[in-house]
């Protein structure tokens, strides 16, 4: 099997969202330059993001919202669309090119092209619903990735862990009513976006399909480890994943500014260990990971580098 692949971008620090903004064009030149000074840089296969077309795209996510999307590229300036998202004329390609790292790393593992994926993108998504921004996330890369492997590879079960510190909306919508997406957070709570509560676990034919864990502030390695053990991995094992997506926010860092729980890097570190295990447990070995919050930068470089060392070692 090939090497472990990273998917990125030089234009994703061209989506601009004024200096004072959390989601900052650093978050992305930082990590990349972190991973790009570690000694295992040789050890990736280093591949070029492309932009996705709409019909890829409008597998989760309605033609007016695409096309708004599309009109944010006559922005004169760097502009809100909403209470916490800003865009600008370079928006609507950059958020392309985050689509097209989700599918290009899909097609390289289910071709046997890479053992796994890190899609190093910005912005996020998994706040993103069908039609509307939200966020810090103009497009669901997740949630769509989970739509193509249903329609492109006809996989029947495929299994979305976020461990982002908020609760992924976005992600949760597009998949509470099926039985072949499997979305399970691990949150903090009470925190943005509200949602997320252990009673959300799916309707019809996808009741049970979601698992909601919320967390309180201040948890800490130990007890993520607890409930990844006792929780996550048996749901996980009972509903036996063709696939898995990993939405890997790392703003449960304990530095985050934008998150209150105390999650350290090595505790980054084992949890991706856990997840790649998994993945090779149930799933084949297939698993993409894709990167969503983190804000503090040294928070966010150390989490990633500890991430793709886990994922080279899988």
């Amino acid at each position: 099997m090939s090497a472990t692949a990273l998917i990125y971008h030089p234009d994703f620090s061209r989506h601009r969202v004024g200096q004072e903004h959390p989601e900052r064009p650093q978050r992305i030149t930082e990590v990349i330059q972190r991973i790009k000074a570690s000694p295992f840089a040789s050890d990736l296969q280093w591949i070029q993001a492309e932009e996705a077309a709409d019909d890829i795209i409008l597998l989760n996510h309605k033609a007016q919202h695409i096309d708004w999307v599309c009109s944010l590229s006559s922005l004169a300036q760097i502009s809100p669309v909403s209470a916490d998202t800003h865009a600008c004329s370079e928006t609507p390609r950059i958020v392309r090119l985050g689509v097209g790292s989700v599918i290009k790393a899909i097609d390289m593992v289910m071709g046997g092209k890479a053992k796994n994926v890190f899609c190093a993108v910005r912005p996020p998504g998994h706040h993103a619903e069908s039609d509307r921004a939200m966020g810090f996330c103009f497009f669901n890369n997740v949630a769509i990735g989970a739509h193509y492997l249903r329609q492109q590879y006809a996989l029947e079960r495929v299994a979305i862990i976020d461990w982002d510190v908020h609760h992924g909306n976005g992600t949760q919508d597009s998949f509470y009513g099926s039985e072949h997406v499997f979305f399970c957070s691990i949150h903090q709570a009470p925190h943005y976006p509200g949602t997320g509560a252990a009673s959300e676990t799916g309707q019809g034919k996808g009741l049970g399909s979601t698992l909601n864990i919320p967390v309180p502030y201040g948890s800490e390695d130990s007890d993520y480890f607890d409930i990844f053990r006792k929780h996550i991995g048996p749901a996980l094992r009972t509903y036996n994943p063709d696939f898995i997506l990993l939405s890997a926010g790392f703003d449960a860092h304990w530095r985050d500014p934008l998150g209150d729980i105390r999650l350290t890097t090595e505790g980054f570190r084992t949890l991706s260990r856990m997840v790649a295990e998994w993945a090779g447990q149930q799933s084949q070995g297939r698993l993409v990971s894709v990167l969503e919050g983190g804000y503090d930068l040294e928070g966010l470089c150390e989490s990633t580098q500890v991430h793709l060392e886990a994922l080279i070692e899988a």
